[in-house]
């Protein structure tokens, strides 16, 4: 690491040198993204000769400061090595940097190992994953729900799930869950998604966070399946993930609805913000149904905080309700964790 510590004291000096300029940037001692893609450079050269190569880095600073160097697999088209490294410090990720790149590079291989169970599982039953969430689950793919294709997509997503289940092994994390979930795009939204590169590895491209921005600036759908000794329900459930202001105007709309309908019973009710999870009824992409929190009487500063009250009700795709709402009661336990009833 003797070229770690040769930029150890040039960084010192400059530090010295222009105390003010780097302590407008927040701390002496933080060098540029270029000098710790250049040690983690040697670092794979010592101890991966020939078999990664770094193609990217992004700085880390203000955060945890140093930066995160990407490199690819010369064996493996899929996987991606993520090495977090301060040149300035000589560590990586507060750790020893060779300790640390080898199991960089073994989690790389690990995970783009079981992408490919993933992947397979899923193009065996028809769907292409297009996107991983940032910690490689869960997969992004494409399908059009309609009230009549619903019930027929959920169950052909939940054989993929099934296999998914089964080919990863009965010990396999993914098959100790209780449930596994599967994000569904229209094909009007994958059809315009951020790419990126074919060169890129794919566990790189997939998991790319302007890839993600692009399919979740839309509503889509989470299909959620029950896990229970390596079997799953494929039938599945789903509901629908909104836009920030999209999902803020569900809520309004519903909260004001209810709230009008309460105040029949309890004149001074007071609607929680708080906003339970919406599930699609069976066999329906515009109905969903879900939880609100009430307070019969304003709390401090007349808001809802801690409500023991819950209304059941089922919306259209904009939050109006449709049908009669249900009134729970004490629906926390004595420790005050929320114990709603299924629906």
């Amino acid at each position: 690491m003797a070229g770690l510590r040769r930029r150890q004291w040039r960084a010192s000096v400059t530090c010295v040198l222009a105390g003010a300029l780097v302590a407008l940037a927040g701390a002496c001692g933080v060098v540029t993204t270029e000098e710790d893609r250049r040690a983690a450079e040697e670092l794979a050269d010592k101890h991966f000769p020939g078999q990664i190569k770094a193609i990217g880095a992004r700085t880390l600073f203000p955060g945890t400061g140093g930066s995160e160097v990407t490199f690819a697999v010369a064996d493996d088209r899929d996987a991606v090595v993520r090495l977090r490294i301060n040149a300035d410090k000589g560590t990586c990720d507060g750790k020893e940097c060779a300790g640390a790149l080898t199991e960089a590079v073994a989690r790389g291989r690990a995970d783009a190992a079981a992408f490919r169970t993933l992947r397979d599982a899923f193009d065996a039953c028809g769907y292409e994953v297009i996107a991983l969430g940032p910690t490689g689950t869960p997969p992004y793919v494409v399908a059009e729900l309609t009230n009549a294709t619903v019930q027929r997509v959920l169950a052909d997503i939940g054989g993929c799930v099934q296999r998914w289940v089964t080919a990863s092994g009965a010990g396999s994390p993914l098959a100790k869950a209780k449930a596994s979930y599967v994000n569904v795009v229209s094909p009007a939204v994958a059809g315009k998604r951020d790419r990126g590169k074919d060169s890129w590895p794919t566990m790189m491209r997939l998991t790319r966070s302007d890839l993600l921005a692009s399919l979740t600036k839309h509503a889509y759908h989470s299909a959620s399946y029950d896990i229970a000794d390596g079997r799953v329900d494929t039938a599945g459930s789903a509901r629908v993930v909104r836009p920030f202001k999209e999902s803020q105007a569900f809520g309004k709309t519903v909260q004001d609805a209810v709230r009008e309908e309460l105040r029949a019973t309890y004149p001074n009710v007071v609607m929680s913000t708080y906003q339970w999870v919406w599930r699609l009824e069976p066999g329906r992409i515009d109905r969903q149904t879900g939880y609100l929190l009430f307070c019969p009487e304003p709390g401090e500063r007349g808001r809802c905080v801690n409500s023991d009250d819950a209304v059941l009700v089922t919306t259209d795709e904009r939050g109006n309700p449709v049908g009669k709402i249900r009134v729970v009661h004490d629906v926390r336990d004595g420790r005050g964790a929320l114990r709603l009833p299924p629906y």
